[in-house]
């Protein structure tokens, strides 16, 4: 297993991140990462989302919504085309740091077989992952 972890801290609300985080329909124009996502916002049910790492392809997947609790916790799982092959699971995480803002955790849990062949990928979404938080937190700290 392979685990990514990135952590930025944002100068507003957790209410306020969660917003700009789940107002889908606002990504493309913020977001270099994720590039769209598309479905209903509950567990249990699909997403489609599209992803473009830095210096690297963009793909389109569609993963089950394993957490969705407001303010706290955003959580998918995706699979390359059936599971055991290469799936992650993806987490967008927010705790209220004090004084008004927002400690960011986004990350992602990889297994399967083919995850040892796919160092470089991770290098690059780790990447895209890193420019997403920056993205959002220069979003959330609009005034």
């Amino acid at each position: 297993m392979q685990h990514i972890e990135t952590e930025i801290l944002i100068n507003a609300s957790p209410e306020k991140v969660w917003a700009v985080l789940t107002d889908f329909d606002h990504h493309p124009k913020w977001n270099p990462f994720i590039k769209s996502i598309e479905g209903e916002k509950a567990v249990g049910k699909q997403l489609k989302v599209a992803i473009q790492p830095p210096g690297g392809g963009g793909m389109t997947f569609k993963p089950e919504v394993l957490a969705f609790e407001a303010n706290k916790e955003f959580r998918w799982k995706g699979k390359l085309l059936v599971k055991g092959i290469f799936d992650g699971e993806h987490y967008f995480r927010l705790a209220d740091a004090g004084n008004g803002a927002t400690r960011f955790s986004h990350g992602e849990k990889f297994s399967g077989f083919l995850v040892a062949l796919m160092g470089g990928m991770l290098d690059k979404t780790k990447a895209g992952f890193e420019l997403m938080n920056e993205a959002l937190k220069k979003e959330c700290e609009k005034v």
